[in-house]
């Protein structure tokens, strides 16, 4: 049970960290792009596949566009956490802990980083 704590403390610090970096804009614009290739991919695919309708392709498309932008509030939201956990956990610390605490996550952020390769 500690370790999933701490694993999920190292997560929020590194997510974090790499928004303090400069890394979302960067993660998002990335992951938006693909998201909307992934999007057109998707429909593309139903259409062909399913033989839809143009009736029926414009509604997938809205549930489609929904979907996106209902993921994309969450990806905020757990971005927000990590940001919040990482300050609370700073807070507690002092000045040596705090530059050992961020060593540590510039070690640790690469194994942490979310996969820029999925489609979601």
């Amino acid at each position: 049970m500690s370790t999933l704590f701490l694993v999920f403390l190292a997560g929020a610090a590194s997510g974090a960290l790499s928004m303090q970096l400069g890394l979302h804009d960067r993660l998002h614009r990335v992951t938006a792009a693909s998201r909307e290739t992934s999007r057109d991919a998707v429909l593309q695919k139903f259409k062909t596949e399913l033989d839809l309708s143009g009736d029926q392709s414009q509604k997938i498309a809205l549930v489609l566009d929904d979907y996106r932008m209902y993921y994309q509030s969450l990806q905020d939201q757990f971005d927000d956490l990590r940001s919040t956990g990482r300050t609370r956990i700073l807070q507690i610390l002092n000045p040596e802990q705090r530059d050992k605490f961020e060593k540590m996550m510039n070690e640790l952020a690469p194994q942490l980083a979310p996969s820029t390769n999925s489609s979601k």
